[in-house]
């Protein structure tokens, strides 16, 4: 192990398999070390000298995929670091919600896991701590604010707050009274997305929406951050609360985010996924097929795959949709679900439990008519971002949401931004009852392209006997 450059690659390999305690521990060593000239290694120290390398000039090559290897190392040590002096904070690293042993995301079981873990430590230590139980997460902080306690969501869901601004012509109803409220903001509850493969998700250029931010795709579940620097800044500002610095420190606040942008296009589920980045990133024809070798039951589900979800699950990322299908999408994920008002049902989604049903907002819209209406969601989307409510779906944001990758789909479970589905047969039989709800929604005469492969039939749907194998191909990805 003489250059940092020959294993780095390693080093993430080993590091998202072993986890993240040991990681974070060796970094909160406060004592003396050989690695750092026999002096406490502290915020001033290299990754290098803490990953026991030595560290050479800055270069872009083959073993860090074109980053600047000195970059990733930085921004590894930085994602793990809980006490990112100068910037102040709570505490949190990215690590604490995007968990390296849990595919750098945060399942509802994990989340309890530290939960009863840090009510165990507490009995006998009072000042235990885990910065993953913050109040800002709570479900009493606007009621509570630093002496909230209730980490319902967290806990139950593997949920954390987002707070968004309510644009001009939206407002919350007071569920008390029933009246528009005073509140400024509306918060939603969402699920830590994993940070692997970032490298092949984000703006891709591909099918336009009508209206901004990111017209083309974007970062986080409603594409509102156009960069993985944008990302982790509002991160750092909302879930670590970190103060943004002084001029004289706006350069330091510039490395540290592009040092995390290097760091995490170097995160991927497997090799292949890797590989096919690289090729994707040189503009190289055809793009290597990620796929694992397949039986015959996986290339059944193959077929499946390419005809019932490629339309938005298309390019190297599987999140680009392909036209004429449109950039962003209402799945009927959010609380409440829609219900067939006809009897027997033509469609039967599964309602949301309790612990999710609670989430749900009444909101009162202003169109640009002038009238107003009142909507019940969980989590309006990128309405939010945008305001645009009330008309037909294509100039409609409500519940819309970004269409996230799937390679690696198999260890990211509960899935849907609200963590909803708990396993993959939640996820198709969910889709299933999608494709018939389009197909009793669409206008007389007309097949949405999101529902049909020649315009003409209702067709792309998993069949029945279909569910297995494409269950056995989504397994590979």
């Amino acid at each position: 192990m003489n250059t940092m450059h020959t294993t780095i690659r390693t080093f993430l390999v080993s590091l998202a398999l072993a986890g993240s305690l040991a990681w974070t521990s060796a970094l909160a060593n406060s004592g003396a070390d050989a690695r750092c000239g026999g002096a406490p290694c502290d915020a001033s120290t290299s990754p290098a000298q803490l990953l026991g390398f030595t560290e050479g000039p800055a270069t872009h090559d083959a073993h860090c995929d074109g980053e600047s290897c000195d970059a990733a190392l930085r921004g590894l040590r930085a994602f793990f670091d809980r006490d990112l002096r100068p910037l102040g904070g709570n505490g949190r690293s990215c690590a604490d919600c995007h968990m390296p042993a849990d595919s750098f995301q945060l399942s509802p079981a994990d989340a309890e896991a530290r939960f009863q873990r840090l009510q165990q430590q507490r009995s006998q230590d009072p000042g235990a701590d885990d910065p993953l139980f913050r109040t800002i997460d709570a479900d009493d902080f606007r009621t509570n604010g630093s002496a909230a306690s209730d980490f319902s969501n967290l806990r139950e869901n593997g949920l954390i707050r987002v707070v968004l601004p309510l644009p001009p012509n939206i407002k919350l109803i007071d569920p008390a009274t029933g009246v528009p409220s005073t509140e400024t903001v509306a918060d939603v509850w969402r699920m830590v997305p994993s940070v692997n493969n970032v490298r092949l998700t984000g703006p891709d250029g591909g099918v336009a929406w009508p209206r901004d931010p990111n017209r083309s795709g974007g970062y986080q579940l409603d594409a509102r951050f156009t960069t993985l620097q944008d990302q982790a800044l509002g991160a750092l500002l909302n879930h670590a609360e970190i103060q943004l610095p002084p001029g004289e420190l706006l350069d330091f606040m510039v490395t540290l985010l592009d040092d995390m942008n290097s760091f995490e296009r170097l995160l991927f589920t497997n090799e292949r996924v890797r590989q096919l980045a690289i090729a994707a990133s040189a503009g190289a024809l055809p793009l290597p097929d990620p796929d694992p070798p397949l039986d015959a039951l996986e290339q059944q589900g193959k077929t499946v795959f390419v005809r019932a979800c490629t339309q938005c699950h298309g390019g190297p990322g599987q999140s680009t949709p392909q036209a004429p299908v449109v950039r962003y999408h209402d799945i009927s994920s959010q609380c409440p679900r829609p219900v067939d008002t006809v009897t027997p049902a033509r469609f039967n989604f599964q309602p949301c439990p309790p612990r999710l049903a609670r989430n749900a907002r009444t909101y009162e819209i202003t169109l640009a008519t002038g009238a107003k209406i009142r909507r019940i969601s969980s989590d309006p989307g990128r309405a939010l971002l945008t305001g645009f409510v009330g008309g037909q779906p294509a100039a409609d944001d409500w519940n819309k949401m970004d269409i996230n990758g799937l390679h690696g789909i198999k260890d990211t479970a509960p899935y849907f931004h609200n963590n909803s589905a708990a396993t993959l047969e939640d996820v198709v039989d969910h889709y299933i009852e999608f494709f018939k709800r389009v197909k009793v929604m669409a206008p007389p005469g007309v097949v949405p392209p999101i529902a049909s492969t020649d315009g003409v039939n209702f067709d792309r749907a998993p069949r029945p006997e279909e569910r297995a194998a494409l269950l056995a191909y989504l397994r590979k990805l």
